[in-house]
């Protein structure tokens, strides 16, 4: 499946979108090299509080790819978020050779800020191979793509849009259901949070660049599955990742549709664990996350 190549466009807010927006991302994942095994990247000038957790992902599997051969594909990552980053200061990426084998290729990175680490994480690569075939049955009932609202369309007729009206939006993102953040959301339900995905615009054919855009992504909407089995306002949770692991199962392209099912089994001790899916239009699997993170009730005022 092919795209054509996404004209640059604004919501009523102003928030840009689109191609160039996209090209923004393709930046800021394009680390600069310091020396051997170091490099450093930055954040995006619109600077929250502190850095979104996919960028410095994303950042740090790019630093770990710089390394490896370009025959050895990407097939898993684990990571902890330790320390928020600050978006002013640039981040360095500190690259560890763990082991070069015959078929896999091992790389640890550490993201450093102030002096301190923020962010860990191991990557595994692999010479590709043949070998067993299977995936699970592909998702049902799920509506087009082209048939649900994007978040600027949301914001144009007025619909919440909760913090992703406020931000430039490199994914197009499409909610199967209303959001756990929508005011028009009522009480929690047991179903998973469904929606489509894909790069707001065209890539190169670089692999890493796909698998990297897609941490980025993987990161938007997990948690959201845990606050969706509740009737919570968002305003009173307090939530941050703490860990994430991805496994890579079958090529795909970040510019082409993927339907993320993203569901919550368990909560408890103000963390959340949340699994997500990554499918393409056919249905094929090819990507599975896991995410564990906090999750905590903000005392109300007046309380305690």
């Amino acid at each position: 499946m092919t795209r054509s190549p996404a004209v640059p466009d604004t919501d009523a807010d102003g928030v840009a979108r689109g191609q160039a927006v996209l090209d923004g991302l393709v930046r800021l994942l394009d680390l600069e090299q310091l020396e051997v095994n170091l490099f450093r990247g930055v954040s995006p000038p619109e600077r929250p509080t502190r850095v979104f957790g996919g960028q410095v992902a994303g950042q740090a599997l790019v630093a770990a790819g710089r390394t490896v051969p370009d025959d050895r594909a990407v097939h898993s990552l684990h990571a902890y978020f330790v320390r928020p980053g600050d978006p002013r200061v640039p981040i360095v990426y500190e690259t560890e050779r763990v082991r070069d084998g015959r078929s896999f290729t091992t790389r640890r990175v550490l993201a450093i800020q102030h002096g301190e680490a923020i962010f860990s994480l191991s990557a595994s690569f692999q010479l590709q191979e043949d070998g067993l075939e299977h995936s699970e049955p592909p998702p049902s009932d799920v509506p087009a793509p082209d048939t649900l609202p994007s978040i600027g369309e949301r914001v144009v007729r007025g619909d919440d849009a909760g913090w992703l009206a406020r931000t430039p939006r490199p994914i197009d993102m499409r909610f199967v259901d209303e959001p756990a953040w929508s005011t028009a959301r009522h009480g929690g339900s047991d179903a998973p949070v469904r929606v489509w995905m894909r790069a707001d615009g065209s890539l190169p054919d670089d692999r890493l660049l796909h698998v990297c855009l897609l941490t980025y992504a993987s990161d938007m909407t997990l948690l959201g599955s845990v606050v969706a089995r509740h009737d919570v306002p968002a305003e009173r949770l307090q939530m941050a990742s703490l860990d994430h692991a991805m496994w890579f199962h079958r090529p795909f392209r970040a510019d082409e549709w993927l339907l993320y099912t993203c569901y919550s089994p368990s909560a408890s001790g103000s963390r959340g664990l949340a699994t997500g899916r990554f499918t393409t239009e056919d249905g094929v699997l090819v990507a599975t996350t896991v995410q564990e993170g906090l999750v905590r009730l903000r005392r109300e005022r007046g309380s305690g």
